[in-house]
């Protein structure tokens, strides 16, 4: 039980991410789908996130007067002492990323509704046949 509790972050993940594709997969109506891609990318950012989490870090920006020679001794910098900012900046880039397709994909289906008249997935098959 102790196991669970400490990787409950990776059982909300993966309960994210099912709800996602079950959404991508199940559902009929586009929008739907759409939503459902939507928290399947949130679930994966989440997970990198923690993932590139580390306790006890700081932001890896260096003071002023950080490197003076007077001061050698004092200021070696121990790289275990900052947090890694490339999977904050990859996931802020996924983020935008994922906003753009969101958007592309809310005006595709806005206008397979105007081509259509419906965003069921089934209607729409049965009308290009």
């Amino acid at each position: 039980m102790e196991w669970v509790i400490a990787k409950y972050n990776y059982f909300i993940y993966i309960i994210l991410m099912m709800i996602g594709l079950w959404a991508m997969i199940g559902k009929n109506n586009l929008v739907k789908k759409v939503i459902g891609m939507s928290i399947f990318q949130t679930a994966i950012i989440l997970f990198y996130i923690s993932v590139g989490t580390k306790r006890g870090s700081t932001i890896p920006i260096l003071e002023h007067g950080h490197a003076e020679a007077a001061n050698a001794a004092e200021s070696i910098i121990n790289a275990a002492d900052y947090a890694n900012p490339l999977t904050q900046i990859l996931m802020l880039t996924a983020i935008v990323v994922g906003v753009s397709t969101l958007g592309v994909a809310l005006a595709v289906i806005q206008k397979i509704f105007k081509e259509y008249g419906t965003v069921e997935e089934d209607e729409i098959l049965e009308q290009i046949r």
